[in-house]
């Protein structure tokens, strides 16, 4: 569908009102659709994607009711691209606080928060962190390798130091200058891409040109490796593990769903289960014939489970302002 001077497309990777928000000295590109008075509902995009990648999911949830936004994180789609900065770690408890930030001052009440993958992650982490700004939280799914493998509580400080140092190292002499355009320019891109779909992509040129073409920024490589850095040395207490205890302890937890593609390659369906075993209060919803990116791959299927999920839980009441949650 294309947009007309006073109607925003529904659909399509240019959907929406597009805008651009300034925050921590960092331009933030988001998108909104929809009617002001609805309940919000914020969608975050997963690693190497932006807010077009929800270019099938906009219209149909601003159709059932929500005010639909979307938030490139830091790092990605046409937000700036930042390198290794001592002001900041670009890991999820970073774009946490942007995306607090970002309902506290664009949206201005609490949200409904739907990531994939590392949104994901960053969903997750903001209703754990501020539980006050979230009606309820969907991650589709949860990628974290800390899930199989938890962080000790506890290291030697000379050993965190030497973790720190090898990992800067490593990623410093990457030649990334390199290799990301590389990727980006040939079929490489559409091989990795493959990977996340069960599904063929390879006549879907919108989706292919979505994820080429903020790899292509001359600051993407830089990004990439700080964002490198920040994942691999994050603190523990960002790690989705203490994320879930920290959330099944809150007073007023926000409900928490996860939806899974049963293809799934990336994160195996197996972790969802794990998870859901561990912490029988979060809901597990499987999407099948979808991989990593169900929302694209399989948007009725997608909607059907979300939306009924969100009636159960929300009961189609909408949010009035940000409040105080201990």
């Amino acid at each position: 569908m294309h947009a007309t001077a006073s109607q925003p497309a529904s659909s399509g990777a240019d959907w929406g009102e597009a805008n651009t928000w300034r925050w921590m000295n960092l331009n933030c590109h988001w998108r909104v659709l929809g009617e002001t008075s609805a309940t919000p509902i914020v969608l975050i995009h997963g690693f190497g994607a932006s807010s077009s990648h929800w270019r099938h999911n906009a219209g149909a949830l601003a159709a059932a009711g929500y005010q639909v936004f979307s938030l490139d994180l830091i790092g990605f789609g046409r937000s700036d691209q930042p390198g290794l900065n001592r002001r900041y770690s670009l890991n999820n408890q970073f774009w946490s606080r942007q995306l607090a930030a970002f309902l506290e001052e664009v949206v201005e009440q609490p949200a409904v928060l739907v990531g994939n993958s590392l949104g994901g992650l960053t969903v997750l982490t903001t209703a754990a962190l501020r539980p006050e700004l979230v009606k309820a939280a969907i991650a589709a799914p949860l990628p974290d390798p800390t899930l199989l493998r938890p962080l000790p509580k506890q290291q030697a400080r000379w050993l965190e130091r030497l973790r720190r140092i090898t990992v800067t190292a490593i990623c410093r002499l990457l030649p990334l200058e390199l290799i990301v355009p590389l990727i980006a320019r040939t079929p490489l891109l559409r091989a990795g891409l493959q990977g996340a779909y069960q599904r063929s992509i390879r006549s879907d040129r919108e989706l292919q040109a979505l994820i080429a073409q903020p790899a292509l920024r001359v600051t993407a490589a830089r990004s990439l490796r700080a964002m490198s850095v920040g994942m691999a040395l994050r603190p523990r207490n960002a790690t989705a593990p203490v994320l879930l205890q920290r959330l099944q302890t809150l007073r007023n937890t926000p409900p928490v769903l996860l939806l899974w593609g049963r293809q799934d390659r990336f994160v195996p369906l197996m972790i969802g289960e794990l998870v859901k075993s561990q912490h029988p209060w979060v809901e597990l919803k499987v999407i099948e014939n979808a991989g990593h990116c169900p929302h694209d791959e399989t948007p009725e299927l997608f909607h059907l489970e979300l939306l009924h999920w969100l009636d159960r839980n929300l009961g189609g009441t909408s949010a009035t302002g940000i409040g105080h949650q201990e």
